[in-house]
């Protein structure tokens, strides 16, 4: 047998064989990298709230033993002041919320009773809640030449929310938290821990920072909507301005509130869908804080009857 044929022989086998691979080549995309990147963080992050609700806390009330005695009454509540100032603290960093306090609702009520006057601000939400659990306690251990103390403070809170207008309370959540220091000593050296105040502090307030995601998260599911104030001349003034976030030129829509019902089941007042009477747009903007500003806008399309404003309120337009 020739040299030849067994070399094309070989030549072919090794052909059936083997397979062949091009070089993946690169092929830009229409968009570029950056508008990529900005549309995934622009879908990643929550759609946060336009408009700013305004929230009532009421004054939080220890509910536990600890810290009461025979002599202290509810303006000595510290415990419960310390609980309603760190949530009211919280509610405020956020940047979504008006935060009005009512921690002396009952007396300003009576002093504006002899005085005549009434300059409250209305809410939406009333924020209420107690210190339910509060306690410390303290372990350890000791060995031939060592020991070791561990103090713990523990706590437990619960508030509510409570809608202004039916008094319903329609949300409610619970947090805990507990902080802790430890301290040792070997052969009669190291430190040895004193009775510490700020385990207190610190307890609540991870007590509190385990319930704010949850209240602000059901806070901003609730609509947002405001008040007619009155009508001159075709312009509309409606309640809100800067602080609550709106904007020359934002859209707004008019609703006239249904007919309200008592139900048989609930012995609740119902009131019916309202209905779509008119739109608005912001023309400008007056006053320099919550408790005065306002929005002058006019009529896009629709009718706004002066005569029946107590029926009709605003609300932000669908997007």
């Amino acid at each position: 047998m020739s040299k030849l044929p067994i070399a094309a022989l070989l030549a072919l086998t090794l052909c059936a064989c083997a397979t062949t691979s091009e070089r993946p080549v690169a092929v830009e995309s229409p968009v570029s990298k950056s508008v990529q990147v900005s549309a995934q963080q622009a879908a990643a992050a929550p759609t946060a709230k336009r408009y700013k609700t305004k929230l009532a806390i009421a004054r939080f009330t220890n509910e536990t033993n600890y810290g009461r005695s025979l002599l202290s009454d509810q303006d000595l509540d510290r415990i419960g002041k310390q609980a309603s100032d760190m949530l009211a603290s919280r509610l405020i960093k956020s940047g979504n919320f008006i935060v009005l306090e009512r921690p002396d609702l009952a007396k300003l009520k009576k002093e504006q009773e002899l005085t005549g006057e009434a300059n409250l601000v209305g809410a939406d939400t009333v924020i209420s809640g107690s210190v339910t659990e509060f306690g410390r306690s303290e372990a350890g251990k000791t060995g031939f030449l060592s020991s070791t103390t561990v103090q713990t403070a523990r706590a437990k809170v619960d508030v509510r929310l409570v809608d202004v207008k039916t008094g319903h309370a329609y949300f409610s959540a619970n947090g805990a938290g507990e902080a802790s220091i430890e301290s040792g000593e070997i052969a009669g050296f190291g430190s040895k821990a004193a009775y510490d105040q700020t385990l207190n502090d610190r307890a609540i307030g991870a007590a509190i920072s385990d319930v704010i995601d949850r209240l602000v998260s059901q806070l901003a599911d609730r609509p947002w909507r405001t008040s007619i104030l009155d009508v001159q001349e075709g312009s509309v003034f409606v309640s809100g301005g800067k602080t609550q976030g709106l904007k020359v030129g934002d859209a707004l829509v008019v609703m006239a509130a249904g007919d309200e019902v008592k139900s048989a089941q609930t012995g609740f007042v119902i009131t019916l869908p309202g209905k779509q009477v008119a739109t608005l747009q912001v023309a400008s903007l007056f006053g320099d804080n919550e408790t005065n500003e306002g929005a002058v806008c006019q009529v896009t399309s629709g009718q706004v009857d002066k005569a029946n404003l107590k029926k009709l309120f605003v609300t932000e337009a669908a997007k």
